[in-house]
C-alpha cells in the first residue's frame, strides 16, 4: 500500500499518542518535541489532553501549538521529572542514535530529553539509516565563536556552513556540517562537546532514543523498549 510521508507521520503520531495513553500514568507531565512529526503528535495528543496534567515544550513553536489545543505548557524549571519525551529525528540508526536539529531546536530538545525517563522517537522509515551523517549535522554555536568552531569542526573532517538568516530560540546561530560519516556517534558527540563555543551538537547518541516508533506502509514498527 502506498502512503504519503504525511500519512506515515500521522500514523506514527497516533501510535505515540496511544503509547502515552497506555503507559503514562494519568496526571503526568510529558515532554514534546519540535518538527513536522511532532506537530502531528501534538494534534493527536489533543484527543487525550484530559489524561495528562501538562507538557514541556522544546521550542516556542511547539509551545504555541500545544496551547492552541488548550494543553497546558510548563517551564522546565518547574518540573522535576517526566516519564516520557516524544520527538522526531532527522536520522536514526538501529542502535537508536540520532541526528536532530533540522528545525533548529536541538538545544532545548536535548535538555528536555535529559529530564525525561524515556525518549520515544517517532519517525517514518526514510529516517532509518545504517550510518549517521548524510543529513547535515546541526551544531548550535555562540555567535562570536562561529569561525573558531568552524575551524575546529573542519579539523574533525566536517564541512560546516552557517545556516543563513536563522537564529535559534536561544539567540544563537547554527552551523550545518556536511561530509560526515559518523561511525562512532558517541565518540563524535563527545569530541564536539569539547569544542569551546558550541552550545549543543545535534548528535543524540550518549543519550539516544529508548524506543523508536517507525512508520512503514505495513504499519508502525517498534524498536527498542
Amino acid at each position: 500500500m502506498s502512503m504519503t510521508q504525511d500519512e506515515l507521520k500521522q500514523a506514527v503520531a497516533k501510535a505515540a499518542r496511544d503509547y502515552v495513553a497506555d503507559t503514562v500514568p494519568a496526571g503526568a507531565i510529558i515532554g514534546v518535541g519540535t518538527g513536522s512529526t511532532a506537530n502531528f503528535f501534538i494534534d493527536a495528543l489533543a484527543a487525550i489532553k484530559n489524561r495528562i496534567d501538562a507538557t514541556v515544550a522544546s521550542s516556542e513553536a511547539t509551545k504555541m501549538r500545544l496551547e492552541g489545543h488548550g494543553i497546558r505548557v510548563l517551564d522546565l524549571n518547574e518540573v522535576s521529572s517526566m516519564p516520557v519525551y516524544v520527538d522526531g529525528a532527522d536520522e536514526i540508526t538501529s542502535g537508536l542514535a540520532m541526528v536532530k536539529g533540522g528545525g533548529g531546536a536541538l538545544t532545548r530538545e536535548k535538555i528536555v530529553a535529559a529530564v525525561a525517563d524515556k525518549f520515544v522517537c517517532v519517525c517514518d522509515e526514510s529516517k532509518l539509516v545504517d550510518t549517521l551523517g548524510k543529513f547535515p549535522l546541526p551544531v548550535e554555536v555562540i555567535p562570536m565563536a562561529r569561525e573558531h568552531v568552524a575551524r575546529q569542526i573542519a579539523k574533525l573532517g566536517g564541512q560546516p556552513k552557517l545556516r543563513a538568516g536563522f537564529v535559534t530560540d536561544n539567540g544563537n546561530v547554527i552551523l550545518d556540517v556536511r561530509g560526515l560519516n559518523i561511525s562512532d556517534p558517541v565518540g563524535f558527540e563527545t569530541a564536539l562537546d569539547g569544542i569551546v563555543g558550541i552550545v549543543t551538537n545535534g548528535l543524540f547518541a550518549r543519550r539516544g532514543a529508548d524506543l523508536l516508533l517507525l512508520a512503514t506502509p505495513a504499519g508502525v514498527r517498534q524498536m527498542g523498549k
